[in-house]
């Protein structure tokens, strides 16, 4: 802080003097024009002298900001000639502009970046992908003042060499007009002679070229990327899409909402995974486990405490009920309906433009589109354990078909990973009569959260008798005497001998995390670069601008949500892209793990706050003093709230509590909107209801920020109306 104050000082002292020695009226025209007979006599007697002091002073003067860089680029021109003043003002403007630059990035970058850190980040993000690009762009267009181009730049993360070769090619067109205009020195009346409207027009159009030469070398890009195909003169259709998961069913809707003609194409059940094998049933039977939870602490409610009576066989049924329940909102009649053609088969692309279908009653049929979206999503990813597929195991996609067939709960059930998915299923089926081991190789389970949203977690799941074993690494899988076991490496946190636990099981469910399905679509054979998922740019485009991808095979998160939320941006940028396209939006995501309590979660969290360097406080809401939270006997939990110093804007929010997924939304909708905490604290909200913790999480922040000032001087103002 002290070197910033003193680079000011020096800054404001050289700024102060130069206007103090009235150099500010040699740098005008007339008095260039009354001061060049001098300056030709000291040029004739010491040449070296005089280009070396009026290199410096040129930088000096655009290191500082300082008015009057136009006059001396003429002065140039007239001293030095075309040539030699040309070079020597590039150089010399080049220098001071990054000079400049420097000092606003280390000025002002780090305040800016605590102050507004979204805007920065996103900014940050634009400039590394076309920064050189737009700073181009902008020197060529002297409308734009060059000053405050080189402070501006300096707050963003553009590279310092970058902004420098940038700049020295990007002002030489201008420098050459005025430089040139300067070896007319006696001609010149004012600037406005050099700056004419014809001249500003001129390099307008000059600065919309680099726009026009982008265009022209995307057409030529898109040229080489197409010239080994032969691109159909009519299409079968206007948009296919491949996998009716979440994010293929919202493509392929909204496709036909806009009469478009869209092919929908689907090997296995409509719904995806989600309503299939994911968020459906485990939302199913975690409802089945929290009631038989309920009953065995009755006492909670006024009630005896008692052991549930249920089938097992019987909650298993009842989560394909609700599978079947939910499925025809996803069905092929629904769709059919909307104006979607849906194909039961799987698709390949055969070119960018052609889909070949393997039909599931053994045909084969072959279309074109002018747009084809691969929304193809995730499977459970399995660890290469030895013994694993020799003893058997399920994920969150298989057990629900195995698990309806038994009896009763697995005795011995061991769950493989401490995140969401795992978790959830670790405490139900714990609940539902399970001896639950789960085994996680980090320090905690859902590590993504804050250390006492996951201690929490811990201490809930451990509550519904699953035993956490966090810091294990699982090494094999081994059968012995009719019995499997799962053998894990405890990994010592002091350096001492790692040490091997082996756990028998009846039952083992791999929930380490999903991976994108790549394999059979054809994009090897098209070259579509994939890294994990589909490598796509922000409008979700390929390496095909006409082919598009969506949901999980994409990423970066992978939520039935973000699936959806991908799903418009394929269609529209799929269909109406030539004309306008649009950058998803990742800003607001929200998500959910559904453990009881529930977690959820918008923007940053502590954790990620202080990982981002932002000057961030907390505000804090104890659900043990929500009135709603009291009747029904669920008051463990909190909200916690994330804002900037000072301010009510929402940086982030975790809640932590019974009806957390739902809470979350007034916060998504206020983040997305900007909308602060004296808003949501200024809305009405029912009486007693779990929402009005938000409202009272809004009351805190109020409460830590009261003008103190202004209430003392309140005080002694109704103290002097008492009389």
């Amino acid at each position: 802080m002290i070197k910033k104050l003193a680079l000011l000082l020096i800054a404001a002292a050289a700024i102060g003097l130069f206007f103090h020695f009235d150099l500010h009226q040699l740098l005008t025209l007339d008095g260039l024009k009354g001061s060049m007979d001098q300056f030709n006599d000291y040029k004739a007697q010491s040449p070296l002298l005089v280009i070396g002091g009026f290199f410096l002073l040129y930088v000096l003067v655009t290191a500082l900001s300082l008015p009057g860089a136009a006059i001396l680029t003429l002065a140039a021109g007239a001293l030095f000639g075309l040539g030699e003043g040309l070079l020597i003002v590039s150089f010399a403007s080049t220098i001071g502009a990054t000079l400049a630059f420097l000092v606003s990035r280390y000025l002002l970058r780090n305040y800016i970046k605590q102050r507004f850190p979204e805007r920065l980040s996103a900014i940050d993000a634009g400039v590394e992908k076309e920064g050189a690009f737009y700073l181009f762009t902008l020197r060529l267009v002297p409308v734009f003042p060059f000053f405050l181009i080189n402070l501006l730049m300096g707050v963003t993360a553009i590279k310092s060499w970058t902004f420098y070769w940038v700049s020295q090619i990007g002002m030489l067109a201008g420098t050459f007009v005025f430089v040139n205009a300067g070896t007319q020195l006696a001609q010149i009346d004012s600037l406005s002679g050099i700056l004419s409207f014809n001249l500003i027009l001129s390099f307008a159009l000059l600065g919309i070229f680099p726009l026009i030469a982008k265009g022209i070398l995307n057409v030529f890009k898109k040229r080489r990327v197409y010239k080994n195909y032969t691109k159909p003169k009519k299409f079968d259709r206007n948009m296919i899409v491949i996998g009716a998961g979440a994010g293929g069913l919202v493509t392929s809707y909204i496709a036909a909402a806009v009469k478009a003609k869209v092919t929908l194409i689907e090997a296995g059940e409509m719904g995806g995974d989600c309503l299939n094998y994911g968020c459906v049933p485990s939302k199913a039977v975690i409802k089945s486990a929290k009631i038989a939870e309920q009953i065995r602490h009755g006492e909670n409610y006024g009630l005896e405490n008692a052991t549930p009576q249920f089938s097992f066989k019987k909650v298993m049924a009842r989560v394909h009920k609700v599978i079947a329940d939910i499925a025809p909102h996803d069905s092929v009649e629904r769709y059919t309906d909307l104006g979607v053609e849906v194909v039961k088969g799987y698709g390949k692309l055969i070119d960018p433009w052609t889909v070949e279908i393997k039909l599931n009653d053994g045909g084969t049929q072959t279309l074109t589109a002018r747009t084809i979206v691969i929304a193809t999503g995730a499977r459970p990813f399995v660890p290469p354990l030895p013994g694993i597929e020799e003893t058997g195991y399920v994920t969150s996609d298989t057990l629900w078909s195995k698990f309806a067939e038994l009896d009763e709960a697995p005795k011995k059930l061991v769950v493989l990973g401490g995140g969401p998915i795992g978790s959830e299923l670790a405490q139900s089926f714990s609940r539902l009569g399970s001896s639950v081991t789960q085994i996680e190789m980090a320090e905690r389970i859902m590590i993504k959260e804050d250390l006492e949203v996951s201690t929490f977690a811990h201490q809930a799941l451990t509550e519904s008798g699953v035993n956490i074993l966090t810091s294990h690494q699982a090494l094999r899988c081994e059968a012995r005497d009719g019995k499997k076991f799962i053998i894990v490496k405890r990994l010592s946190q002091d350096n001492g001998k790692d040490e091997e636990v082996e756990i028998e099981y009846d039952e083992l469910l791999c929930a380490v995390g999903r991976s994108a399905r790549l394999k059979g679509y054809g994009l090897e054979e098209l070259g579509i670069e994939t890294n994990r998922t589909v490598v796509t740019n922000e409008y979700l485009e390929t390496l095909y601008p006409n082919i598009f991808a969506a949901g999980d095979i994409v990423g970066p998160y992978q939520f039935t949500h973000v699936a959806a939320h991908q799903g418009w941006y394929a269609a529209v940028n799929g269909l109406f892209g030539h004309l306008k396209k649009f950058k998803v939006d990742y800003r607001v995501i929200p998500w959910t793990t559904f453990i009881d309590p529930e977690v959820a979660r918008v923007g940053l969290n502590e954790q990620d706050a202080i990982d981002k360097g932002i000057d961030f406080e907390i505000t804090r809401f104890e659900f043990e003093e929500l009135d709603r939270a009291i009747t029904d006997s669920a008051t463990k939990g909190f909200i916690k709230v994330i804002t900037p110093k000072g301010k009510d804007k929402i940086l982030g929010v975790t809640v932590v509590s019974e009806h957390a997924g739902d809470l979350i939304a007034e916060f998504v909708l206020a983040m997305k909107h900007g909308l602060g905490l004296n808003k949501i604290l200024g809305t009405i909200h029912s009486y007693p209801t779990w929402a009005e913790g938000n409202k009272f999480a809004a009351g805190e922040w109020k409460r830590n920020h009261a003008p103190e000032k202004v209430l003392n001087l309140l005080e002694k103002y109704h103290t002097w109306r008492r009389g």
